[in-house]
């Protein structure tokens, strides 16, 4: 007779458990920041340059400017973010690495107490102590001491590139907004458009995130709403004043 509370096979792998998860994720989310920066800034610049004037050249200029000088901004951001992380990450390593060398008994005996700490009983955390150590003591270390997996070190390169390409792709829907339609729908498609990308993005962030949906898209939508007026205030007073 088959045992009803046997997981099917099928479903025996279907959770991730790769060390890189958080990493992805990390990356994941950053993408999603990225794009809904792209979306905000972009669309603030180019609203607030129609509330000035209605040149499509004019408003092409402003948004690609806005585009190239917000993307690049951000991956040099994020590689000197990454990079600062990825050298502390091989600090805390190269500091681990010469404790086990100069005083292995000391750092089995510190990893047996952080896992008491974890619930396990002395004796069973001495064991497993002793078996990572001779394993991979380095790893052992690294991921329960300092919570780095020695594999999966933050990449500067990937988070660079990735807010590079996160960050254009949300400002090219202002931007084609705003240049494609004819002058007289320009603004209406523009905000219409880039309320909806921010919706959107909210419900993105908020799902990565296991939060409530609805408040997060709300205050994505409102933000962007009100960074869109704000600007076009601003354009518009300028453009009456004739600068």
């Amino acid at each position: 007779m088959s045992d009803d509370t046997t997981v099917p096979s099928s479903r025996q792998h279907q959770e991730p458990h790769e060390g890189g998860l958080g990493n992805r994720l990390n990356r994941l989310r950053a993408a999603v920041l990225g794009a809904n920066d792209g979306v905000v800034s972009t669309a603030g610049l180019v609203v607030g340059v129609a509330g000035a004037t209605d040149a499509r050249a004019t408003l092409l200029t402003a948004g690609l400017a806005g585009l190239l000088a917000g993307s690049m901004s951000m991956a040099a951001g994020e590689y000197v973010s990454v990079s600062t992380q990825r050298d502390s990450e091989q600090a805390a390593l190269a500091l681990e690495r010469t404790e086990l060398a100069v005083a292995p008994q000391a750092e089995l005996d510190e990893l047996t107490a952080l896992l008491e700490g974890k619930g396990l009983t002395p004796a069973l955390a001495r064991e497993v102590a002793e078996q990572l150590t001779e394993h991979d003591a380095l790893r052992a270390h690294a991921e329960v001491e300092l919570g780095i997996d020695p594999d999966e070190l933050t990449s500067p390169w990937q988070a660079a590139w990735a807010s590079f390409f996160a960050f254009t792709a949300g400002s090219l829907l202002p931007l084609l907004a705003i240049v494609l339609p004819p002058p007289d729908v320009r603004l209406p498609v523009t905000v219409v458009a880039v309320l909806a990308a921010l919706v959107l993005c909210g419900w993105g962030s908020a799902r990565m995130g296991d939060a409530p949906a609805g408040r997060a898209m709300l205050r994505n939508a409102a933000g962007g709403a009100l960074a869109m007026a704000v600007t076009y205030a601003a354009g518009s007073l300028l453009g009456a004043a004739g600068v």
